[in-house]
């Protein structure tokens, strides 16, 4: 409230005997409503999305030549649009980068690089294979069995969840550590 108040203190005090018409105050807003200020000077008047592919409208007060319907022969015609359109299937995204080749290359530079081949996957085991079928067929049989409508029973939820965490611990127990001794702490072998 102080600061609605503090704001007040450099204007005339409200008369308190005289109430306030609201509904005159209304009366007065709503017939302003339709009244439109003019434009500035050097504006160009409003248009509507429909109307903006069209020329722009001469101003009012140019000469036109004494021709009616203005002088199409002295002024020549504008484009009615800004954009730039492309024929189908070309355009700014359809660029591919051409093929590199040897004649690229300075002296400097010592070519393309290839690769290695990657070495063979390792053969699996029995046990890492029957361990991956239980880490992803448990939660398959479980979520066939809600899509399916079976009952859960006991043994299959035990299937599921048992074949899913039983998995999961062999292959977690299974993995292999990179340690050729048993000092971790050396730091880097050169």
């Amino acid at each position: 409230m102080a600061e609605h108040d503090s704001d007040r203190e450099g204007r005339e005090p409200d008369e308190k005997g005289v109430p306030f018409d609201e509904d005159a105050a209304w009366a007065a807003i709503v017939a302003g409503y339709g009244e439109e200020p003019p434009d500035p000077p050097g504006s160009r008047p409003f248009r509507s999305v429909e109307d903006l592919a069209l020329p722009e409208p001469e101003p009012e007060g140019e000469d036109d030549g004494g021709v009616e319907g203005g002088g199409a022969g002295d002024k020549p015609a504008k484009p009615l649009g800004s954009s730039v359109s492309f024929a189908p299937g070309v355009g700014p995204r359809d660029y591919t980068a051409r093929e590199p080749s040897d004649d690229d290359f300075d002296e400097d530079d010592e070519g393309h690089f290839v690769p290695p081949e990657p070495p063979p996957l390792p053969a699996a085991d029995a046990t890492a294979k029957f361990a991956w079928l239980a880490v992803i067929g448990g939660p398959v049989l479980l979520l066939l069995a809600v899509l399916l409508g079976w009952e859960m029973t006991w043994w299959l939820a035990t299937l599921g969840v048992g074949g899913f965490l039983g998995g999961f611990v062999t292959l977690v127990v299974r993995m292999k550590t990179d340690e050729d001794d048993g000092d971790p702490g050396r730091g880097a072998v050169v």
